[in-house]
């Protein structure tokens, strides 16, 4: 197992509905990302913003922006990971996908939809938990609105690293900043949020603030309100975390929901 975890989230603009264009944009970013990097986030909808036209955008599991990261996760011998617009038959899933070195590919699809924007009429909420192991480290994967239902999250299986991607909007970010700290108090876990910048065809205004905490919800990642295109990196301990939870004990009074 890697004692130390290098992670790197990329807050970045996106262009609306445009693959090609957002993959050449991040390929500038990711050449010049440091080769410690063990895991790169994404933020959601890399490939086209928060579109509510999946049928304009919809790739496979086979299309050319997975195969696209499996190169990059290839080439810099690190995860990546971030959501997409995914096509399973007549239904399309916002799905967060990460693709390891060793060509492992892990997925999560958003379990709650954002009815205020439509997204439960466009897209099929998933079933699946979102956790896996990777370098000796469990991760759990959610998507944006996921971030307001904490019982969703919450850390029965003991997992060490909680991620969440997004298009988070500007009138509401003071609640995304409150409760990604909020997550990682509470699940006794490193949290990650990556969100996005710029504003997109539909005139939302996006104010990134993609932030990193630890466990006691200190945020260890420079710059946590940047509205900038910035890229945030951190060391998570795994060790670390596992005194503090040795210590405090608190994972192990959670209430047992059966969720999964």
């Amino acid at each position: 197992m890697k004692s130390k975890l290098h992670i790197s989230a990329l807050q970045i603009p996106l262009f609306w509905e445009a693959p090609t264009e957002n993959r050449a944009y991040i390929d500038k970013h990711l050449q010049k990302i440091d080769p410690l990097t063990d895991f790169i986030l994404l933020p959601e909808m890399f490939t086209s913003g928060f579109t509510m036209n999946p049928k304009v955008v919809a790739e496979s599991m086979k299309g050319p922006s997975v195969q696209w990261m499996q190169s990059w996760a290839s080439r810099l011998d690190a995860a990546i990971g971030g959501s997409l617009v995914i096509q399973e038959g007549a239904y399309f899933y916002n799905r967060f996908v990460v693709v390891t070195p060793s060509n492992e590919m892990i997925y999560y699809d958003k379990r709650h939809t954002f009815k205020l924007a439509g997204e439960d009429k466009a897209y099929r909420s998933g079933t699946n938990d979102g956790i896996f192991e990777y370098q000796g480290w469990k991760i759990c994967l959610r998507i944006c609105y996921d971030l307001r239902f904490s019982v969703w999250s919450s850390n029965i299986k003991k997992y060490d690293l909680l991620l969440y991607v997004a298009n988070w909007p500007k009138p509401r970010i003071y609640a995304w900043d409150i409760l990604l700290q909020a997550r990682a108090i509470e699940n006794l876990s490193y949290v990650v949020g990556v969100n996005r910048i710029g504003q997109d065809k539909k005139g939302h205004d996006y104010p990134g603030h993609t932030a990193i905490y630890d466990a006691l919800g200190h945020c260890i990642s420079e710059k946590s309100t940047s509205e900038l295109e910035t890229l945030f990196t951190a060391e998570l301990d795994y060790f670390e975390l596992q005194e503090h939870r040795k210590r405090f004990g608190f994972l192990e009074d959670l209430d047992n929901f059966d969720l999964y």
